[in-house]
């Protein structure tokens, strides 16, 4: 995943456009497991989508702001406005899915 946002950037990042933010810590095991489902959706979405990432060890503030208490969580927006939340490991499918729907 190429976008890696924090407390600076986040908004201007999900202002336009369809977002999807994995928020997710390194030592989380789930999250690592969340990471090659995560690449395989932003193969298959392409230019309708944006995958972003934020470290909520790094980056808090972000995660305080949307009540982020269990990793992974995966927030999809679409142009700056939460559209859905997922808790937990997501499945390829489901996610393509979502953003697809959120895209039309």
């Amino acid at each position: 995943m190429t976008h890696e946002l924090n407390d600076s950037n986040f908004e201007t990042s999900i202002a336009k456009g369809v977002t999807l933010v994995d928020f997710h810590a390194p030592w989380c095991g789930p999250c690592r497991m969340q990471t090659p489902v995560l690449e395989k959706v932003e193969s298959k979405v392409g230019d309708k989508a944006k995958i972003a990432s934020v470290n909520v060890d790094d980056h808090p503030g972000v995660a305080a702001k949307f009540g982020i208490r269990s990793i992974p969580t995966l927030i999809l927006f679409s142009d700056g406005k939460l559209v859905k939340q997922f808790v937990g490991l997501q499945s390829e499918n489901a996610l393509v899915s979502v953003v697809n729907e959120a895209v039309k």
